[in-house]
Protein backbone atom coordinates (compact mmCIF):
# COMPACT_ATOMS: atom_id res chain seq x y z
CA UNK A 1 0.00 0.00 0.00
CA UNK A 2 1.66 3.50 -0.88
CA UNK A 3 0.61 6.39 1.15
CA UNK A 4 0.40 9.57 0.09
CA UNK A 5 0.59 13.30 1.62
CA UNK A 6 -1.20 15.91 0.00
CA UNK A 7 -0.47 19.37 -0.34
CA UNK A 8 -2.22 22.04 -1.88
CA UNK A 9 -3.72 25.64 -0.76
CA UNK A 10 -6.94 25.00 -2.50
CA UNK A 11 -9.65 22.38 -0.61
CA UNK A 12 -11.17 21.47 -4.09
CA UNK A 13 -8.00 20.30 -5.54
CA UNK A 14 -6.82 18.15 -2.29
CA UNK A 15 -10.43 16.38 -2.37
CA UNK A 16 -10.01 15.98 -5.44
CA UNK A 17 -6.65 14.32 -5.37
CA UNK A 18 -8.13 12.32 -2.41
CA UNK A 19 -11.33 11.01 -3.93
CA UNK A 20 -9.04 9.30 -7.57
CA UNK A 21 -6.09 8.12 -4.87
CA UNK A 22 -8.79 6.05 -2.89
CA UNK A 23 -10.28 5.00 -5.46
CA UNK A 24 -7.31 2.91 -5.82
CA UNK A 25 -6.60 -0.26 -4.11
CA UNK A 26 -3.08 0.00 -3.60
CA UNK A 27 -3.24 3.86 -2.18
CA UNK A 28 -4.81 5.13 0.40
CA UNK A 29 -4.22 9.18 1.53
CA UNK A 30 -2.79 9.66 5.09
CA UNK A 31 -3.13 13.32 5.22
CA UNK A 32 -3.68 16.64 3.67
CA UNK A 33 -1.39 20.08 3.95
CA UNK A 34 -2.53 23.45 3.07
CA UNK A 35 1.02 24.94 3.10
CA UNK A 36 4.40 23.73 3.30
CA UNK A 37 4.95 24.30 7.14
CA UNK A 38 1.99 21.72 7.44
CA UNK A 39 3.99 19.64 4.97
CA UNK A 40 7.24 19.59 6.67
CA UNK A 41 5.21 18.56 10.19
CA UNK A 42 2.78 16.25 8.94
CA UNK A 43 5.78 14.48 6.86
CA UNK A 44 7.45 14.56 9.72
CA UNK A 45 4.49 12.73 12.06
CA UNK A 46 3.39 10.14 9.28
CA UNK A 47 6.57 9.32 6.76
CA UNK A 48 4.56 8.68 3.89
CA UNK A 49 5.95 7.13 1.13
CA UNK A 50 5.30 9.95 -1.71
CA UNK A 51 4.21 13.87 -0.60
CA UNK A 52 2.19 15.70 -3.35
CA UNK A 53 3.55 19.25 -3.70
CA UNK A 54 1.76 22.14 -5.12
CA UNK A 55 4.81 25.13 -5.54
CA UNK A 56 2.71 28.19 -4.99
CA UNK A 57 1.28 28.62 -1.29
CA UNK A 58 0.98 31.17 1.35
CA UNK A 59 3.54 31.58 3.56
CA UNK A 60 5.67 28.20 3.34
CA UNK A 61 5.86 27.23 -0.61
CA UNK A 62 6.39 23.99 -1.72
CA UNK A 63 9.95 24.59 -2.83
CA UNK A 64 11.11 24.78 0.91
CA UNK A 65 8.77 22.36 2.26
CA UNK A 66 10.74 20.22 -0.41
CA UNK A 67 13.89 21.14 0.41
CA UNK A 68 13.12 20.47 4.15
CA UNK A 69 11.68 16.89 3.41
CA UNK A 70 14.29 16.00 1.90
CA UNK A 71 17.06 16.91 4.02
CA UNK A 72 15.96 15.09 6.89
CA UNK A 73 16.31 11.99 5.28
CA UNK A 74 13.12 10.44 5.39
CA UNK A 75 12.32 7.80 2.95
CA UNK A 76 9.15 10.15 1.80
CA UNK A 77 9.90 11.57 -1.55
CA UNK A 78 8.23 14.58 -3.19
CA UNK A 79 6.12 14.88 -6.26
CA UNK A 80 5.96 18.36 -7.32
CA UNK A 81 1.93 19.42 -9.25
CA UNK A 82 3.16 22.19 -10.78
CA UNK A 83 1.87 24.44 -14.65
CA UNK A 84 4.83 23.58 -16.03
CA UNK A 85 4.37 26.57 -18.92
CA UNK A 86 3.73 28.87 -16.10
CA UNK A 87 5.72 28.27 -12.95
CA UNK A 88 9.38 28.76 -13.33
CA UNK A 89 10.11 27.19 -9.94
CA UNK A 90 9.72 24.02 -11.68
CA UNK A 91 13.34 23.24 -12.18
CA UNK A 92 14.13 24.52 -8.17
CA UNK A 93 11.84 22.22 -7.24
CA UNK A 94 13.88 19.68 -8.40
CA UNK A 95 16.82 20.94 -7.39
CA UNK A 96 15.58 21.25 -3.83
CA UNK A 97 15.22 17.31 -4.20
CA UNK A 98 11.63 16.56 -5.55
CA UNK A 99 12.13 13.10 -7.34
CA UNK A 100 9.34 14.74 -10.14
CA UNK A 101 6.94 17.08 -11.42
CA UNK A 102 3.84 16.44 -13.37
CA UNK A 103 1.99 19.16 -14.41
CA UNK A 104 -1.71 19.76 -12.65
CA UNK A 105 -4.23 18.68 -15.76
CA UNK A 106 -2.42 15.61 -16.16
CA UNK A 107 -4.82 13.00 -16.95
CA UNK A 108 -5.58 10.70 -13.62
CA UNK A 109 -3.81 7.92 -14.86
CA UNK A 110 -0.67 10.35 -15.64
CA UNK A 111 -1.04 11.10 -11.85
CA UNK A 112 -1.42 7.48 -10.06
CA UNK A 113 1.57 6.25 -12.58
CA UNK A 114 3.60 8.91 -11.44
CA UNK A 115 2.84 8.66 -8.19
CA UNK A 116 3.65 4.55 -8.43
CA UNK A 117 6.84 5.41 -9.96
CA UNK A 118 7.75 7.81 -7.62
CA UNK A 119 7.06 5.69 -4.84
CA UNK A 120 9.20 2.88 -6.37
CA UNK A 121 12.40 5.18 -6.47
CA UNK A 122 11.49 5.68 -9.82
CA UNK A 123 11.43 9.08 -11.86
CA UNK A 124 8.40 10.76 -12.94
CA UNK A 125 9.65 13.10 -15.92
CA UNK A 126 10.74 11.22 -19.18
CA UNK A 127 14.39 11.99 -19.95
CA UNK A 128 13.60 14.08 -22.82
CA UNK A 129 11.32 16.11 -21.35
CA UNK A 130 13.49 16.38 -18.23
CA UNK A 131 16.44 17.43 -20.80
CA UNK A 132 14.45 19.97 -22.25
CA UNK A 133 13.05 21.06 -18.83
CA UNK A 134 16.70 21.72 -17.78
CA UNK A 135 17.60 23.61 -20.85
CA UNK A 136 14.77 26.14 -20.53
CA UNK A 137 16.00 26.73 -16.79
CA UNK A 138 19.61 26.30 -17.11
CA UNK A 139 19.75 30.01 -16.19
CA UNK A 140 19.93 28.91 -12.53
CA UNK A 141 23.01 26.75 -12.53
CA UNK A 142 25.69 28.77 -11.38
CA UNK A 143 28.33 30.03 -13.08
CA UNK A 144 31.53 27.77 -12.08
CA UNK A 145 34.89 29.57 -12.51
CA UNK A 146 36.71 29.74 -15.32
CA UNK A 147 39.16 26.82 -14.28
CA UNK A 148 36.53 24.41 -13.20
CA UNK A 149 36.34 21.20 -15.22
CA UNK A 150 33.85 18.27 -14.46
CA UNK A 151 36.83 15.86 -13.37
CA UNK A 152 37.80 18.13 -10.74
CA UNK A 153 33.90 17.64 -9.25
CA UNK A 154 34.46 15.68 -6.09
CA UNK A 155 31.36 14.05 -7.09
CA UNK A 156 32.80 12.43 -10.17
CA UNK A 157 35.72 11.32 -8.60
CA UNK A 158 34.38 7.71 -7.82
CA UNK A 159 33.12 6.68 -11.25
CA UNK A 160 34.56 5.27 -13.94
CA UNK A 161 34.99 6.19 -17.49
CA UNK A 162 32.15 3.97 -18.64
CA UNK A 163 29.92 5.41 -15.79
CA UNK A 164 31.09 9.16 -16.43
CA UNK A 165 29.96 8.54 -20.22
CA UNK A 166 26.77 6.42 -19.39
CA UNK A 167 25.77 9.58 -16.71
CA UNK A 168 26.84 12.05 -19.24
CA UNK A 169 24.19 10.78 -21.81
CA UNK A 170 21.38 10.31 -19.40
CA UNK A 171 21.94 13.62 -18.97
CA UNK A 172 21.39 14.13 -22.90
CA UNK A 173 18.00 12.54 -22.35
CA UNK A 174 18.78 9.16 -23.64
CA UNK A 175 16.81 6.36 -22.37
CA UNK A 176 17.91 2.72 -20.75
CA UNK A 177 16.78 1.11 -24.76
CA UNK A 178 18.49 4.38 -26.58
CA UNK A 179 21.70 3.92 -24.21
CA UNK A 180 22.13 0.28 -24.94
CA UNK A 181 21.85 0.28 -28.52
CA UNK A 182 24.01 3.26 -29.34
CA UNK A 183 26.62 2.06 -26.54
CA UNK A 184 26.26 -1.68 -27.26
CA UNK A 185 25.35 -2.82 -23.83
CA UNK A 186 22.51 -5.04 -22.78
CA UNK A 187 19.87 -3.06 -20.99
CA UNK A 188 20.21 -5.01 -17.54
CA UNK A 189 24.01 -3.78 -17.83
CA UNK A 190 22.90 -0.10 -18.26
CA UNK A 191 20.70 -0.30 -15.52
CA UNK A 192 23.42 -1.89 -13.27
CA UNK A 193 25.56 0.95 -14.50
CA UNK A 194 22.99 3.64 -13.49
CA UNK A 195 22.03 2.12 -10.22
CA UNK A 196 26.11 2.49 -9.06
CA UNK A 197 26.05 6.27 -10.17
CA UNK A 198 23.13 7.02 -8.35
CA UNK A 199 24.88 5.13 -5.52
CA UNK A 200 28.15 6.73 -5.86
CA UNK A 201 27.08 10.42 -6.13
CA UNK A 202 24.10 10.00 -3.73
CA UNK A 203 21.76 10.90 -6.49
CA UNK A 204 18.17 9.73 -5.52
CA UNK A 205 17.10 9.35 -8.82
CA UNK A 206 17.43 9.94 -12.26
CA UNK A 207 16.53 13.23 -12.25
CA UNK A 208 18.75 14.01 -9.65
CA UNK A 209 21.63 12.52 -12.02
CA UNK A 210 20.83 14.42 -14.59
CA UNK A 211 21.02 17.75 -12.77
CA UNK A 212 24.19 16.42 -11.45
CA UNK A 213 25.11 16.07 -15.48
CA UNK A 214 24.32 19.85 -15.43
CA UNK A 215 25.91 21.05 -12.27
CA UNK A 216 29.12 19.73 -12.87
CA UNK A 217 29.14 20.60 -17.28
CA UNK A 218 28.93 16.77 -18.63
CA UNK A 219 26.51 18.40 -20.39
CA UNK A 220 25.92 21.99 -21.46
CA UNK A 221 22.18 23.28 -22.14
CA UNK A 222 21.54 23.33 -25.76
Amino acid sequence: MTTVLITDDQPLQRLGFRMLLESQDDMTVVGEASNGTEAVRMTAELHPDVALMDIRMPGLDGIEATRRIVTTGHRTRVLILTTFDLDEYAYAGLRAGASGFLIKDAQPEELLSGIRSVATGDAVVAPALTRRLLDAYAKHLPTPSPDTAPDLDPRLTALTDREREILTVVGKGWTNLEIAARLHLAESTVKTHIGRILAKTGSRDRIQAVILAYDTKLVQPS
